[in-house]
């Protein structure tokens, strides 16, 4: 079977190793270099807490692969399971931790809620005004700007062919399969695995599937390297956006942030979206009240990147509705770091296997359609 990937983002890079790794002859296309969109501007969380019940399946699936992930490609990506904290500062928000707790356990995930006195010790520092916690020991991060790059030389390994720089001009359907005009050359192939990420919408869309999905910017920030003391991904439960922080401390003692600044519009020609020193402040604000700490340190660095975001939140993920050949997997919305080893393994076992162990009926393409 061959195999053209769009997108050489996690998604993409992912797909085309497990593919690989099934068997399949793959040719992945990126438009720029490997994991330099989405990918690149995460901020390397890989949680679980407070996904959408319909992705904790797919989650548990991507976590059990994380694990995997150093002797699998042979390369330490920094994953890191070093538990995810979220801090509650109000009854509402302790409510709504509560009824996600509830709701998440038949699906798998186990969370455990803390008190004021236990997270100051087990946690110093964080939180000081917080009245509780949901901690998720198993969960962590892991380094963005590594894994894409490790899943496409490992893909590459497996026979994968791997063409960096190469702006698609074209894609069609023929009479055997797909054809794929690129700035490199023509390609063909029997199926097309659609990951291109912000991009995704528009290779649908050619095959007269519509997805309502935004282009938009996160702003994400690290600082000067601190003591380390921080060892779980902090984030928080709100209902307000203003102060939807998290944080991370890397090894080497960076803190890594971001949220609590809206992410903004993105124009896909260049495709990327660059950080507002406008903004700072009020992010600076909304992390200090997980880590005062902060308050105290420089920011040496800010950036941005270019995210698809689906009008309902969850991601398109599985075969066109339209096309027999053709499968999505694209639009998770600035969540989908964590899901990236899930989503390569399931959409692998589903384009050579036709099924896939993990539910992905949600996700669906035709979910848009008038009485879908």
């Amino acid at each position: 079977m061959d195999v053209i990937v769009l997108g050489g983002g996690l998604m993409g890079t992912a797909s085309a190793y497990f593919l690989a790794r099934r068997g399949a002859r793959v040719t992945l296309i990126e438009r720029n270099r490997v994991g330099t969109g989405a990918t690149v501007a995460s901020f390397g969380n890989i949680r679980r807490t407070g996904r959408h019940q319909s992705q904790l399946p797919l989650a548990h699936r991507s976590l059990r692969l994380w694990g995997e992930a150093e002797k699998m490609l042979g390369r330490d990506v920094e994953f890191r399971a070093t538990g995810h904290i979220r801090l509650i500062f109000d009854a509402g928000s302790l409510c709504d931790m509560q009824a996600y707790a509830q709701a998440a356990r038949p699906w798998g995930l186990a969370l455990e809620e803390l008190g004021p006195r236990e997270i100051r010790a087990r946690f110093p520092g964080l939180g000081p005004d917080a009245i509780a916690a949901s901690f998720s020991p198993h969960d962590g991060s892991g380094n963005p700007r590594l894994i894409a790059p490790a899943f496409a030389e490992a893909a590459r390994k497996l026979g994968a062919e791997i063409i960096e720089e190469a702006r698609v001009e074209k894609v069609a359907r023929t009479g055997s399969g797909f054809l794929v005009a690129s700035s490199k050359g023509v390609l063909a192939a029997e199926c097309l695995l659609n990951t291109a990420g912000a991009w995704g919408a528009r290779i649908a869309a050619a095959f007269g599937e519509e997805v309502p999905l935004e282009a938009r910017g996160p702003q994400m920030g690290v600082t000067e390297p601190l003591p380390h003391r921080v060892l779980p991904v902090v984030g928080i439960w709100t209902r307000d956006k203003d102060y939807g922080a998290y944080l991370r401390q890397v090894e080497r003692g960076n803190i890594v942030f971001g949220g609590a600044a809206e992410r903004v519009t993105v124009d896909l020609e260049p495709g990327h979206a660059c950080a507002d020193p406008m903004r700072l402040p009020m992010q600076l604000r909304a992390v200090a009240r997980l880590l005062p700490a902060i308050a105290k340190v420089a920011v040496i660095r800010t950036w941005s990147g270019c995210e698809g975001y689906v009008r309902d939140m969850l991601p398109v993920m599985g075969r066109s509705a339209t096309t027999p050949g053709l499968f999505h997997a694209f639009g998770f919305s600035g969540h989908g770091f964590q899901l990236g080893p899930g989503v390569g393994d399931a959409m692998a076992q589903l384009i050579t296997t036709g099924r896939s162990e993990t539910p992905l009926d949600d996700f669906r393409i035709d979910r848009f359609c008038i009485g879908a």
